[in-house]
């Protein structure tokens, strides 16, 4: 009968497998030549039979929790989940939509003995109650948080803070520096880092970013605009008009087009995402491309680390963005 393996083999233990003694063992471990080959061999079997068993994995689905409507931005991402865990021979477990909004949904995972662990997609809850569902012993990665999480919560996100320094460095660079900017809630924290980004750009060229030229709301294209209608009827008006996501920068053409403002000749204007619609309008969005897909497939790598048993390191992950440039910015106006 073979003999359990122990979770950690010491040199002790080897010598007494191999019969022979601690030094011996200690001088095999070393590289050390005085040690015969034969001598070496039977120390190396001895390690071979010792060595800890593999972590049995997890059993179970994997539960993808998405709250919101399956758009290009979310759509994307579950589906890279979805194809990963496939690869990972995982079955998912699709909550998304307004079934996916129970006050219940994270309290009841870990008493769900056909899930083993969740990814959860910008999700609605109070830090507290993630804390919570880790202190449970339940496996999970946050996608794109929405607050601030605590190290021990695996994360994986998009570097917004440097996105959003890309396109407003992009910007300043053309001349602009009345620079608007219709940003997501005010507590999200990519919302933050955006505004990080560009408030230090700004100052890069020598300008300082001012209230005035600042609006937060929920990213949709019926608030871009409302918000965009605002700033474009101040005064001093703004030159350029950044947009929280392309959605937005989408409400931000409309209020242009309504104004009688050109794109780019007049207005510049820029999103965030480089969804589908980047490529629809007319003109073509300037923006900042996240990688989604890769967003999906880290965390999916960070939860089947986590259900194999491995000790996860790296919890807190950024993945760069891309700034790209197409016609709606160009040179500030000559007023």
């Amino acid at each position: 009968m073979a003999r359990p393996r122990a979770k950690h083999v010491t040199v002790r233990a080897i010598a007494a497998e191999a019969g022979v003694s601690i030094a011996t063992v200690s001088r095999v471990i070393n590289g050390h030549a005085t040690v015969s080959p034969q001598t070496q061999e039977l120390v190396r079997r001895a390690m071979d039979r010792l060595k800890p068993a593999p972590p049995a994995a997890r059993p179970g689905a994997v539960y993808v929790r998405c709250p919101y409507v399956l758009t290009d931005y979310f759509g994307v991402i579950v589906t890279s989940i979805a194809d990963t865990l496939a690869l990972h021979g995982r079955d998912l477990v699709l909550g998304a939509g307004e079934s996916a909004q129970s006050a219940h949904v994270l309290t009841s995972l870990p008493h769900n003995p056909a899930i083993a662990g969740a990814v959860l997609i910008l999700p609605p809850e109070p830090d507290q109650e993630l804390q919570d569902l880790r202190a449970a012993g339940f496996p999970f990665v946050v996608v794109d948080p929405r607050t601030e999480l605590p190290g021990e919560i695996a994360s994986v996100s998009a570097a917004n803070a440097a996105g959003a320094r890309s396109v407003t460095a992009h910007l300043t660079a053309l001349g602009h520096r009345r620079i608007g900017v219709i940003g997501g809630p005010g507590n999200w924290l990519a919302g933050k880092a955006r505004l990080l980004g560009h408030t230090s750009a700004m100052a890069e060229a020598g300008s300082l970013t001012t209230s005035d030229l600042l609006r937060s709301a929920e990213p949709t294209t019926e608030n871009g605009y409302r918000a965009a209608r605002e700033l474009l009827s101040l005064a001093d008006r703004p030159t350029a008009l950044i947009g929280f996501n392309d959605k937005v920068a989408v409400g931000i053409l409309r209020a242009a087009h309504e104004l009688g403002l050109r794109v780019p000749q007049d207005l510049s204007v820029a999103g965030f995402d480089d969804s589908d619609l980047s490529r629809s309008t007319q003109p073509r969005l300037t923006t900042v491309r996240q990688p989604l897909e890769e967003m999906g497939r880290i965390a999916v790598s960070l939860l089947t680390r986590h259900l194999d048993g491995h000790t996860v390191d790296t919890l807190h992950i950024e993945l760069a963005t891309q700034l790209v440039v197409r016609e709606s910015t160009g040179p500030v106006p000559t007023r």
